[in-house]
């Protein structure tokens, strides 16, 4: 004989609602902070990758070479918010679209001044 359960259908929808409806508050913020990035850099572009637990970071990059980043909480909320922002993403951080990042002497001091010896810009 088989053991059977009763699944309640009505008990999973109203909690995977309130968690769809979260998931899409999140990406329309992080959406709007992408299109505010945008448009203070003249366009953008970015690339999303997976972090593990803490979810996805999405790189961004402008037009003007300016450069910063977010944190979604899953890599599906990261994919949702760009696509709500309308900007062009990459698969990958190389060539032509890592070319167009501008750094200037905080992030050498920060990246390259601290293993050498350097100041560390505190």
């Amino acid at each position: 004989m088989a053991d059977t359960q009763q699944v309640d259908e009505g008990a999973g929808t109203k909690q995977d609602a309130k968690q769809a409806a979260k998931a899409e508050r999140h990406a329309a913020k992080l959406a709007k902070q992408i299109s505010s990035f945008a448009q203070a850099h003249g366009g953008a572009e970015g690339q999303i990758a997976y972090i593990g637990q803490k979810g996805a970071r999405i790189v961004l990059v402008g037009e003007d070479g300016g450069w910063g980043d977010l944190v979604a909480p899953t890599f599906a909320i990261a994919e949702q918010a760009v696509k709500k922002s309308g900007i062009t993403t990459h698969e990958d951080f190389d060539g032509e679209f890592a070319n167009k990042v501008k750094t200037g002497p905080y992030e050498w001091t920060r990246m390259a001044g601290i293993q050498l010896g350097g100041p560390s810009n505190t």
